[in-house]
């Protein structure tokens, strides 16, 4: 356990890359994960964990009509969202947590990240949750505008994203990452590790996210992997995705 928590916690805090996603169903999924192990290895955190996957919970902010969504919808090249993240099933697991901003600028996919020290604010919801994040994430620029966006914006906790990863890095490039990421659900939430989760629903059921993470440029070898399976990109967000499974919100185009 102890392992896993200093894994994570020397994660990068800040990071801006490309990321590329596909949806592939249960079959082709199978087929591309088995082409490309001849160029992938798992990542370390995983070799050793059952089905070499690990847990992800995210609880995503947004304002009252829910701009961060229509922002992604409408395409916008500037854009960002807020949320708190763990790898975590429980409320009471090693796994550390993290307030996060994730957005795009152009083409460029950017995260920044501070950590949560565990403590009573796990079981805080709504504002109440907000406000012991504001006092208890470590200060940092992330905090200071996750704090702006509350008072200023109102944004408010609005829904949770779960899912199971398996990584992958490059055998010739440790920047080059593909991570296959599944059984992902969605339910509305105003905290980390809620009682009640009846309104739970899956995304995409019986599909896989390919989310191909890369800082300049493809290799050659992962182009022909995308001829010989025929891949097609896709621009899907879990949130956005799970906003809309939940009724929530939806895109009117």
């Amino acid at each position: 356990m102890l392992k896993e928590n200093k894994r994570n916690l020397t994660t990068p805090l800040h990071f801006a890359r490309f990321e590329f996603k596909y949806v592939l169903p249960k079959r082709r999924r199978d087929d591309v994960e088995a082409h490309l192990r001849y160029f992938l290895e798992l990542d370390p955190f995983v070799r050793d964990r059952e089905e070499h996957k690990y847990s992800v919970r995210s609880l995503y902010y947004d304002t009252a009509d829910f701009s961060a969504f229509h922002d992604k919808i409408d395409g916008l090249h500037s854009r960002r969202k807020f949320r708190v993240r763990t790898y975590n099933e429980e409320a009471g697991g090693p796994a550390p947590y993290f307030l996060e901003i994730k957005g795009r600028h152009n083409n460029l996919v950017f995260k920044h990240r501070t950590p949560i020290p565990a403590g009573a604010w796990i079981d805080d919801s709504g504002d109440g949750l907000s406000t012991s994040l504001i006092k208890n994430a470590d200060p940092s620029g992330v905090l200071d505008q996750f704090t702006y966006e509350y008072y200023q914006r109102r944004i408010r906790p609005i829904a949770l994203i779960d899912y199971k990863r398996r990584p992958y890095i490059s055998k010739y490039d440790s920047s080059f990452r593909i991570t296959f990421d599944e059984q992902l659900t969605c339910f509305k939430a105003g905290k980390v590790f809620p009682e009640d989760v009846a309104q739970l629903k899956h995304i995409v059921p019986g599909h896989t996210v390919m989310e191909v993470k890369f800082h300049h440029h493809l290799p050659s070898w992962f182009h022909r992997v995308i001829q010989a399976h025929e891949l097609r990109r896709v621009s899907i967000s879990k949130i956005c995705s799970g906003m809309e499974v939940l009724g929530m919100a939806y895109d009117e185009d």
